[in-house]
């Protein structure tokens, strides 16, 4: 007898909720308020991070619901996922040392997938283009596709260039739209 169950293929529940959900953005700066904007427009309930209090003003502005917490002490982040249904790691234009990027993209994403497990989280974004170096953001990508096909949580990767401003807010749109819309999404995908 085996107490591991076979995958099963994930089905996005016929509630209501592409009507109105709760999304987590984990940075994405200026760009990512303009989508949160876009969305709260939509009905959405928007969460986004910032690292310190004085980001709190410019999330507010676009109705968005400002968390203080950083990706940098992921701890900081665990009750940011209260309700969520879809958490986007806007990361791709993050600034640091190397050996700091390199652990937003591995294992400070590691462990926030991590918990995001037994949660309401049901799809996730992940931003693998940007000014973060190219090997860093692939590895990124490639941890959060395995976990997320492991766990059968939808995915959605974001490659488009942020600095080219227009084609990022489409492709961010569509991965939103596209999580949320019923039976649209398959685990790990891209």
């Amino acid at each position: 007898m085996s107490l591991n169950a076979a995958p099963v293929p994930f089905v996005m529940p016929s509630s209501s909720v592409a009507g109105v959900a709760r999304i987590l953005m984990i940075a994405g700066g200026a760009r990512g308020r303009v989508l949160a904007g876009e969305l709260v427009a939509q009905g959405h309930a928007v969460r986004v991070t910032t690292r310190e209090e004085s980001g709190r003003e410019a999330i507010e502005a676009v109705g968005a619901e400002c968390w203080i917490g950083t990706p940098d002490r992921v701890a900081t982040l665990r009750y940011a996922l209260e309700g969520v249904t879809l958490a986007c790691w806007l990361l791709g234009n993050a600034r640091g040392e190397r050996d700091e990027l390199a652990a937003l993209h591995a294992s400070r994403l590691g462990f926030f997938l991590g918990q995001t497990i037994d949660t309401t989280v049901r799809g996730l974004i992940y931003e693998a283009a940007g000014s973060v170096d190219r090997d860093l953001l692939a590895a990124g990508r490639e941890l959060i596709a395995a976990q997320a096909a492991y766990n059968a949580i939808p995915l959605r990767v974001l490659d488009a260039d942020p600095r080219e401003r227009g084609r990022w807010l489409e492709q961010a749109r569509a991965a939103v739209e596209g999580l949320l819309r019923r039976g649209d999404a398959q685990p790990g995908g891209g």
